[in-house]
């Protein structure tokens, strides 16, 4: 039988205007066989109150832990170092909302390969009570490395990984946090598929996305949040969060398929290489993002060394 305890990892920081919904929605959860960790970053608002009284309803099953106070994605990274071996492991936002199949789907999907595997799904983006407001977006291109180097995909509030795939972010963590990487769940994308892991992204949506004025991320499919990356791309500040998910990969390069090196030392071209070069990088990368406009916006960082002038 495949495993199916998933330990659901959820970090919280100011969350008490929205963290019971969530605490439900998880206890209503038609896979039964979970636990969770939380891990709060100081929260001054009731947050841990709210969690301690989930914990008295659900005896053994919660644990509270103090955050390491460095942000969202330091949190994250943490957390992963709680998950027992052999068990799966699930992310989680303080303010979503869980549809009651969220993490059946995810082991059904799952259950069927037995190396490293990775779930991620659509969600339905809803404003701050939660009424929807459109679906994410549905990505029609591959998953894998060659896009996972440049664009974040796998939504963090979506993701459960199978128990191989929980220690494959177990070792890679330390790394993560040394190098400073922006966003966890960036970095697990870039991390299964630079270790060949079966990449699932669900067209079924798994859950209500929150969006409101402390969204730690937020949604990415409007005028103004495209305008804004673009700006970024730009401005070198991609180029030095790609660096540090570099940073993160590379200790690991001798565990890897050796057919993902030579992406990794790609990007490392691309990245460090005048506009001429760096074009020629990028091309036998084969880099890529889901949308071809997302992709011409790649291609003119790098021909106008955007990419480069980000702080090494």
């Amino acid at each position: 039988m495949p495993p199916s305890h998933v330990v659901i990892l959820l970090a919280t920081y100011q969350g008490a205007e929205h963290l019971d919904v969530q605490l439900d929605s998880i206890a209503a959860q038609s896979h039964e066989d979970w636990s969770l960790i939380v891990s709060d970053d100081g929260s001054r608002d009731g947050t841990q109150a709210i969690v301690q009284r989930f914990a008295d309803l659900h005896p053994g099953r919660v644990q509270l832990l103090e955050g390491p106070r460095a942000g969202a994605t330091a949190n994250f990274l943490s957390l992963l170092e709680r998950v027992p071996q052999g068990c799966l492991a699930a992310f989680c936002d303080q303010d979503d909302q869980w549809l009651p199949d969220k993490l059946s789907r995810a082991l059904a999907a799952l259950a069927v390969h037995s190396g490293p595997a990775h779930y991620a799904a659509r969600t339905v983006i809803t404003d701050s009570r939660l009424r929807p407001l459109t679906t994410s977006r549905r990505f029609t291109r591959p998953l894998g490395l060659r896009n996972a180097l440049i664009q974040a995909c796998m939504a963090g509030n979506t993701s459960v990984f199978n128990p191989a795939a929980a220690a494959l972010l177990q070792a890679g963590a330390p790394h993560a946090r040394r190098a400073g990487v922006i966003s966890h769940d960036w970095w697990a994308y870039q991390l299964m598929a630079a270790f060949d892991a079966a990449l699932i992204h669900d067209p079924q949506p798994c859950l209500l996305y929150r969006q409101h004025a402390g969204s730690e991320v937020g949604r990415n499919d409007t005028l103004p949040a495209l305008a804004a990356r673009l700006r970024k791309l730009m401005a070198g500040e991609f180029g030095s969060w790609l660096r540090a998910n570099h940073t993160a990969l590379s200790p690991l390069v001798p565990q890897m398929p050796s057919n993902n090196v030579g992406t990794l030392q790609q990007l490392e071209r691309m990245l460090n290489c005048r506009p001429p070069q760096a074009l020629t990088a990028l091309r036998r990368g084969g880099f890529y993002r889901q949308t071809r406009a997302g992709t011409a916006a790649l291609v003119l960082s790098v021909a106008t060394g955007a990419l480069r002038r980000g702080p090494a």
